[in-house]
């Protein structure tokens, strides 16, 4: 049951003093309002406009990785500060919380086990992306996802670079402010851990609707067990690994396989 319903630990302290909290509050949302939160609600505006348009979800297209300019330096240079822009929102939520009296070893970013951390990441990435693969073909054969093209930059030399930095990038910030950042600020709210975490889940999904259904009920379920496993064992890294694992394969397998494979959307 320890699982189903872990109890509060007893770091970070609750915040009683009603102007502290009104600060964390602030705080929440002038940092989501800038970064995770404003995507999902962008997210959500794509999902609606995609749902107005007079052909159905399975014959529009998402495009994640996409070319940014016309000349290739150029574009490599864009392609580079848009991976850069993503670490920065995760620095700044690992500067709030370290301005605010934590160490990075009070959220799981130390470097005490990193083979460790390093296989459970690779594990969770199995486990994760596996059925995520699966969800997202059946949604789609369905009718209720976009086709997700993960990657359409050119076959550049830099191509696996930039994905492979995009891949991180969007791991560190997604899991920084959404698990350890997020879910930390909550607990000094006096939130119940499952409320955090279903809070938690929700936004992770939100910023993934511009796919559709599946990719918004798959990045939930994802958000239920990275945010659990952060709340009962305390590492990120494992987190952090893992999602830049998923969207490696994600980003750089279908640029390879585009083409040259029939099953792919």
């Amino acid at each position: 049951m320890s699982w189903l319903r872990p109890e509060r630990p007893a770091l970070p302290e609750f915040v009683e003093d009603p102007a502290r909290r009104r600060a964390i509050v602030i705080e929440l949302v002038v940092v989501f309002g800038i970064t995770l939160g404003l995507s999902g609600l962008r997210s959500l505006l794509s999902l609606v406009d995609s749902l107005l348009q007079p052909v159905p979800l399975a014959q529009q297209q998402a495009q994640l990785n996409v070319p940014q300019a016309t000349l290739s330096l150029v574009d490599l240079l864009k392609q580079v500060l848009s991976a850069g822009q993503l670490v920065g929102w995760g620095a700044l939520g690992l500067y709030l919380l370290w301005r605010g009296g934590m160490k990075l070893a009070q959220i799981g970013l130390d470097r005490r086990r990193p083979g460790r951390d390093l296989a459970l990441g690779l594990l969770l990435a199995a486990a994760i992306g596996i059925p995520g693969l699966g969800l997202y073909f059946v949604s789609y054969s369905l009718g209720f996802s976009l086709s997700v093209q993960p990657s359409t930059l050119g076959a550049t030399w830099w191509r696996p670079i930039t994905l492979t930095l995009s891949a991180f990038g969007n791991a560190f910030a997604e899991e920084v402010l959404v698990v350890a950042y997020l879910l930390t600020r909550l607990r000094q709210l006096g939130w119940r851990e499952n409320t955090s975490l279903v809070a938690s889940s929700v936004l992770r999904g939100s910023y993934h609707l511009y796919q559709g259904f599946g990719g918004f009920v798959g990045n939930v379920v994802m958000g239920l067990v990275f945010g659990r496993l952060w709340q009962k064992t305390n590492r990120l890294w494992p987190l952090i690994a893992a999602h830049t694992a998923l969207d490696f394969v994600s980003f750089v397998g279908y640029a390879l396989l585009k083409g040259r494979v029939s099953w792919l959307p």
